[in-house]
């Protein structure tokens, strides 16, 4: 009777979770594909700077397209040899794809802190050409560590029924992934918008100072205080946990349940469906296209020479 409950209880597991994960890939999908159609058609926003949110958004559109789908055919699968197969090919793009991701925000913080404390030199320094190096490296970095660790696993499969990559022997691989996946970009990131808001509050001083305009001053630095604690809480809320649990189970000797690293994970890709909200919707030509994309108006006349 207990076997049959426990049994009942994972079956439940399981549906919730493939519920979950097709309603965060078609949010995923959707969003993403806003940010895609607006930078390829409108003229005005072929800018080196939006390529960057490009690069993000065809890796954040990839996850749903591929990754989550994936997860839910490994889930509701019986056949072991698919298993495999399916295993070690989610696991390897989901590497890939979500590191790109990181690395695309940690770049776009860069392009950011040139955009605000070097005004002078941005449009110097970030060029076309820079972008296209940064979009190079994201996607090579990615590369790298995804395909190190998914063909260095020796027996990717099915652990207590759960997709599982990372293998033991594999201890030194995983952190020196989870170091250039992740701790190298956030430490980055963080570094970046704090300087960039303190940048941003001395200005707001120099120009109080200058104009005694209390009040504007005082709520542009209530937004742009807002604006970065947005952009690095949901990033780090999104997939701290999940690299602190899968380092802790590589040197515990992978003892943290699967199912417990599998909703952390379910919870860094939910980063993918807000990265279009983080970093387009605070722009309001973007809100304008989306509108417009979604309302179906560049399909009934040309609008991609529209001033924004």
């Amino acid at each position: 009777m207990a076997i049959f409950v426990s049994a009942l209880q994972q079956g439940d597991y399981f549906i919730y979770i493939c519920i979950f994960c097709g309603l965060l890939s078609v949010l995923i999908m959707g969003g993403n594909l806003l940010v895609i159609i607006s930078i390829v058609y409108f003229k005005q926003l072929h800018t080196p700077t939006n390529y960057l949110m490009l690069s993000l958004a065809v890796a954040d559109l990839l996850v749903g397209i591929f990754t989550l789908p994936f997860t839910i055919i490994l889930f509701v699968t019986s056949y072991s040899s698919v298993q495999g197969i399916l295993c070690k090919v989610r696991s390897g793009l989901d590497l890939i794809l979500c590191v790109t991701s990181i690395w695309n925000l940690c770049f776009i913080s860069v392009d950011r802190y040139y955009a605000v404390c070097q005004p002078l030199r941005y449009r110097s320094e970030i060029t076309g050409r820079v972008i296209g190096m940064m979009i190079l490296a994201s996607w090579t970095v990615a590369t790298a560590i995804g395909g190190t660790l998914t063909f260095q696993s020796p027996d990717i499969g099915q652990s207590s029924t759960m997709c599982v990559l990372f293998q033991n022997k594999m201890l030194k691989s995983l952190l020196l992934g989870t170091l250039f996946g992740f701790c190298i970009p956030a430490i980055i990131m963080s570094a970046i918008y704090i300087k960039i808001l303190l940048v941003a509050q001395r200005q707001a001083c120099k120009i109080l100072n200058m104009s005694k305009s209390g009040t504007t001053v005082s709520r542009s630095e209530r937004k742009a205080t807002k604006t970065l604690a947005i952009v690095m809480g949901v990033f780090m809320i999104c997939w701290v946990p999940f690299f602190i649990t899968i380092s802790f189970h590589a040197v515990s000797n992978y003892s943290t349940p699967p199912s417990v690293v599998h909703s952390f994970k379910m919870l860094g890709w939910t980063n993918s469906m807000f990265n279009p909200c983080v970093y387009a919707f605070f722009y309001r030509h973007f809100r304008l296209t989306f509108g417009m994309v979604i309302k179906g108006k560049i399909f009934k006349n040309d609008f991609s020479n529209m001033r924004l």
